[in-house]
Parts: structure tokens; sequence; C-alpha cells
């Protein structure tokens, strides 16, 4: 009997720690944003960029999934250039960048402090790949405001990519803006 309790005891540490492992490794808000109403003019939605909505509560993230060999992600589309809905310039650099070139912001969590500033990230995504320069990060944990042209906080698993990357991933036009991909490091 000593034996078999022993074992029932193991087995439930192990599965506990499976779980505390596991919930360790989850991403959830750390808050909400409430949203304004932009001032006329104020939210550039030249690529079907949202604009806040007055008293929406949006979720904020200080995370993202965990980072894998092929991470899964929500590809979205950005212009990086001056008067682009990308706001201001690139945090990596504080340059705009042409949207020819495949360049990428990564929701916060992934941005991880600009560590991956300036390296190259391989993205799949329709059956082709396509390597993309990070330079920017898309804020998971502001938005709603001037430095964020009044677009809500990104949610934790972007890569908000140039019209360059959608064109080397071979996405029609008028399918832009929206693609579940997968990215790696190079």
């Amino acid at each position: 009997m000593k034996s078999f309790l022993s074992k029932v005891s193991i087995l439930a540490i192990l599965l506990l720690t499976i779980f505390l492992v596991s919930e360790a490794q989850q991403c959830r808000p750390s808050g909400r944003i409430r949203g304004k109403k932009p001032p006329p003019g104020q939210c550039n939605q030249e690529d079907d960029s949202d604009c806040c909505k007055a008293g929406k509560m949006y979720p904020k993230y200080t995370c993202s999934p965990p980072i894998s060999g092929n991470t899964k992600a929500y590809l979205t589309l950005n212009s990086f250039e001056k008067g682009g809905d990308g706001g201001g310039p690139s945090e990596c650099d504080g340059k705009y960048h042409n949207d020819n070139t495949p360049v990428v912001a990564l929701s916060t969590g992934w941005y991880n402090g600009g560590s991956r500033c300036l390296n190259n990230i391989r993205i799949n995504g329709n059956g082709r790949s396509v390597v993309a320069m990070v330079v920017d990060e898309c804020d998971s944990t502001e938005g709603c405001d001037a430095d964020h042209d009044y677009q809500p906080p990104c949610p934790n698993n972007i890569v908000d990519a140039s019209k360059a990357v959608w064109k080397a991933l071979g996405v029609s036009e008028d399918n832009w803006g929206g693609l579940d991909i997968t990215w790696s490091d190079t």
C-alpha cells in the first residue's frame, strides 16, 4: 500500500509541476486601456488600421507567446514610411523605411526591449518564405494616444510587415492585411 501511495504522490507532484510550467508559459493580458476617440484626421487608416473607439476597453500585454523554431503569429500590414500608418520613425534606428524594403515590427514580448533590433527573422506563409529585418516594436502595452496614432495596443502575437514582405510571400494585394504565419530568428 505504501508503494502505491508513493507512486500516486509522485504522479500528483509531476502533474502539478506540468500544470504550473504550462501556466507560466501562458501570456495573459497585463491590463486594459480605455479607448479615446481620435481627434479629426489623427488616426491614419492607410492599411486598414483600426482606430480606437471611445470607451472601448483594449487588452495590453507585456509578453508574447513562447518562441520556438517556428513560432505561430499573425502577419499584419504596416507602412514604415514617413506619413504612413506606422506613426513615427522606427524604434530600432530612429529612421523611416521604404515600404519596398522587407522590414517588420514585433509585438512587445517578442521585441524584447529591442534585443532583436536590426536582426533578421524568417517568415513562412502562403507556401513561401522571406527574410525581413526587425526595425520596430508593435507596442502591446500602450495605445489610443497621439504617440500610437490613436490605434489600439497590438495583440501579443503580431508580426507587422511592410508591403515588401507581403509581395515576397506572394499574397495578392486584395488579401493583404492579415495572414497566419510562422517565424523564426535567422
